[in-house]
């Protein structure tokens, strides 16, 4: 039986560790021993030790001797290597969703995407940045999903996190950019729907350079 449920525990002790990471719990280049990963976590001990190698492997931490474990500092570096991966990765991706996406899904992109750029015509409101971030990740992970490969999709996963660590630390969305980044979006989806996968290739060039940009600049 505890076969049977250590992968399990050791997937949840993952997703828990990820949340925490991303809701501000744990902080780039915070030390952490592994007992106080148990008692944020509420997971036993031995589900934390399984997880720590593959956290390493992800590079989300790195373990000091004597010291406990240093989670991921946020540096020029790991926001160029970041945005690089995902330059590479999205721009391949879109060229294969220009001509796979169905036209119900292109539609319903697009109607999102428009939907946070009327609310900001109308002075936003208290849900607006987390709402815009919502449609943000979630056209990029569609684009990724209509690959269907599994290495691909979690290759992206493990950088999405080192995204939205960077986007904690450094720049997120904000009331004066959403217009901007929604602008953005509309050029690759409109150059999607019209199946030009050159026009569609080159507008998510600059969104990802630009979301770049916005990262070292700040």
């Amino acid at each position: 039986m505890r076969e049977k449920n250590a992968p399990k525990l050791s997937q949840k002790a993952y997703e828990s560790f990820t949340h925490h990471l991303l809701v501000k719990d744990l902080r780039a280049g915070q030390l952490i021993s592994q007992r106080e990963l148990v008692s944020l976590t509420g997971l036993p001990l031995g589900a934390i030790r399984e997880l720590v190698p593959r956290l390493e492997a992800e590079g989300l931490i790195r373990t000091i001797p004597q010291r406990g474990m240093s989670i991921a500092e946020v540096d020029s570096k790991l926001v160029q290597d970041a945005f690089e991966f995902r330059l590479f990765l999205e721009i391949q991706a879109v060229k294969y969703f220009t001509k796979q996406a169905t036209d119900n899904l292109i539609r319903k992109l697009l109607e999102e995407t428009k939907d946070i750029i009327a609310q900001c015509e109308l002075g936003g409101s208290s849900s607006l940045i987390a709402d815009a971030q919502t449609v943000d990740w979630n056209l990029h992970e569609q684009i990724i999903k209509t690959l269907n490969n599994k290495i691909i999709i979690d290759a992206y996963r493990v950088n999405s996190i080192k995204i939205r660590l960077i986007k904690l630390e450094q720049t997120s969305l904000t009331q004066a950019n959403v217009v901007a980044t929604m602008n953005e979006h509309l050029e690759i989806i409109n150059a999607i729907q019209l199946r030009k996968q050159t026009a569609a290739e080159t507008a998510m060039a600059r969104h990802i350079q630009n979301a770049r940009s916005r990262a070292l600049n700040n």
